[in-house]
């Protein structure tokens, strides 16, 4: 080491040249806080450093400045661009922490879609297949209404149709002039095969209001299992059948007791002119009457059986509430309408009541409307072929005497007999069915049925 002429030299940084000491210790690198260090109010951005308790700033320096306020994401809008080479998007500064796209969650998670159709509950009778979990008071006046809007717009369409063929196949227009001479198609087997599909279109009217507006299964309509059961159907035809022949063999007893009012002009018109009128009628005559049968004993009756009005309180209303769980508000209502759109008159509107309160009552002992379809397309062939075979196509309806009610009235109600005698032989399924780990029927959670709903053996 070099020094100066009287041998001494500076001493080396560290050393101390009094006796005892060893070097200086080096000044300690001041540290900054701890980041969690709370610090003044900040009123640009959040609050700044400051030194905790027993600590103070190494001396010629001050505290640091406060925090600037946060800034955006590089590469985010806003944000000043990044330095030249850096990439855009993540990994971002680790003073925000990773960033974990969340989307849009103003409304919550999204609900998961659910069936569009729902059942109604185990245990249910036929007339409240319509009171389903999603069931309102308006959808059984919304499906009404649509099925006659949207069954007489059809039917006018049709008509619309035929008189467009007729102009063009014949040249002629129908006579407008209300002598009642003419016809929409100018014959009389093309005008009852267009009165016969008036009324069956009707039929997938009926199907898609229920699937659209009451949100169920269109099967519902038919029977407590969703569907249209076809063995127990034949076995009502064939009891059916014994009713046409009992109906037959009654109204020959029936006639002896009526004035003989007959020209004897009734003659057999031939094959020629018989074979096209009954292959209409026995086409179309099963699709009408199913139609009729759907409309009135299965969309209507479970219309009203769906108003139960189980919410009101009081006397009165526990009453009006006891009656409108049964059936028989949606039979007597049903019954009514059915007739309404029938032209007879004197006792042949209490053979039309009483027609469409035994089916509809068949349909509830039942469950379904296999016997009610099967009656309604027998007797309908019955009532069109027999005319059809003397030339007589027209659907004659006026004043019938009491004794043909009589005599038509009494085979009805053998066959209803007949049929609920039958059903509780074969254990027909009569309300929806019932789960074999469910409770016992007190704890099914809906609410008193009427005696006569039985429940499946």
């Amino acid at each position: 080491m070099a020094g100066d002429g009287n041998g001494w030299a500076p001493l080396d940084p560290g050393m101390s040249d009094e006796p005892g000491r060893g070097p200086a210790p080096e000044p300690a690198a001041p540290q900054p806080p701890p980041a969690h260090a709370p610090g003044p109010p900040n009123p640009v951005g959040p609050p700044g450093p400051v030194a905790p308790a027993g600590w103070t700033w190494p001396a010629g320096q001050g505290a640091p400045p406060p925090h600037p306020a946060p800034q955006p994401y590089p590469g985010h809008y806003g944000a000043p661009p990044p330095p030249y080479g850096a990439p855009y998007g993540p990994p971002y500064p680790a003073a925000y922490g990773p960033y974990v796209p969340q989307g849009f969650t103003g409304y919550g998670p999204p609900r998961p879609k659910g069936p569009w159709t729902a059942e109604p509950p185990p245990g249910t009778p036929f007339h409240r297949m319509a009171r389903t979990p999603l069931h309102h008071w308006w959808r059984p006046l919304a499906g009404s209404a649509a099925i006659v809007v949207v069954g007489m717009a059809l039917t006018i369409g049709m008509m619309i149709v035929a008189l467009v063929v007729r102009v063009i196949a014949t040249g002629e227009a129908p006579d407008t002039t209300g002598s009642g001479s003419d016809t929409i198609l100018g014959n009389s087997t093309a005008d009852l095969a267009f009165n016969l599909a008036a009324i069956a279109v009707f039929l997938p009217v009926a199907l898609l209001a229920a699937w659209l507006l009451q949100r169920r299964r269109p099967g519902t309509l038919a029977s407590v299992t969703g569907r249209v059961r076809r063995r127990w159907l034949l076995t009502c035809c064939a009891l059916a059948v014994g009713y046409c022949a009992v109906s037959y063999a009654s109204s020959i007893v029936a006639a002896a007791f009526l004035p003989d009012d007959s020209s004897g002009g009734e003659h057999w018109v031939g094959w020629g002119r018989f074979v096209p009128a009954a292959i209409v009628i026995i086409l179309l005559v099963p699709l009408q009457s199913s139609a009729e049968e759907v409309v009135f004993r299965g969309w209507l009756l479970q219309a009203i059986g769906a108003c139960t009005l189980q919410t009101r309180t009081g006397r009165v209303g526990r009453a009006f509430s006891t009656v409108f769980r049964t059936p028989w508000p949606g039979i007597v209502i049903g019954s009514a309408a059915f007739t309404s759109l029938h032209g007879y008159t004197g006792w042949g509107i209490l053979d039309i009541f009483v027609f469409g309160a035994v089916a509809a009552w068949l349909a509830t002992r039942t469950g379904g409307l296999e016997s009610g379809i099967a009656l309604h397309v027998c007797n309908n062939l019955l009532a069109f072929l027999g005319p059809a075979a003397v030339g007589e196509l027209d659907i004659n309806e006026g004043s019938v005497p009491w004794q043909a009610v009589a005599a038509d009235v009494a085979p009805m109600l053998l066959y209803a007999a007949a049929v609920v005698w039958l059903a509780r032989r074969k254990k027909i399924q009569t309300v929806t069915s019932v789960p074999a780990d469910a409770p016992g029927p007190d704890a099914l959670p809906q609410d008193p049925e009427p005696e006569f709903a039985s429940r499946p053996q």
